[in-house]
């Protein structure tokens, strides 16, 4: 598999765009969510967002996927790249973030009370919301570092 995808003229090339689509997604869902919560867009129903969670989980498993495939190709060069290393970091905090989100939506949909965020859900976003902007970050600083 590795090989395929180092050597293959379409592999890596295919995986790198199914890579950028799914963090366009997941990172683009997770993100306005943050700063919906953090008090922009008060337009927007908090609660609204629980309909579009589903679709981000499905951009972060897109990525896991094609993030694996991208990995095989260069994975000696990957396991010692501090970059690489900071960007999964991130992302595994990112995740656990968006899945202690997605309870609190629930909870503010349940409660019908999504005009109040608590102070603790606005720590939770600010970590969210750090942990995907350094993950771009950091993803980008792996081809330069």
């Amino acid at each position: 598999m590795a090989l395929w995808v180092g050597e293959s003229l379409w592999a890596y090339p295919f995986f790198l765009s199914l890579h950028v689509i799914g963090l366009a997604i997941v990172v683009g869902i997770f993100i306005m969510l943050d700063l919906r919560l953090l008090g922009s867009f008060k337009e927007i129903r908090v609660a609204a967002f629980l309909s579009l969670m589903k679709f981000a989980w499905i951009g972060f498993i897109v990525n896991a996927i094609s993030g694996a495939f991208l990995f095989t190709s260069q994975a000696s060069f990957f396991v010692g790249s501090t970059p690489f290393l900071l960007k999964i970091g991130m992302i595994f905090i990112g995740a656990i973030m968006a899945a202690i989100i997605q309870t609190k939506l629930r909870e503010l949909n349940n409660s019908n009370n999504s005009a109040t965020i608590s102070g603790s859900t606005k720590i939770i976003a600010i970590v969210s919301l750090t942990c995907w902007i350094g993950a771009i970050i950091t993803g980008r600083l792996i081809a330069y570092l």
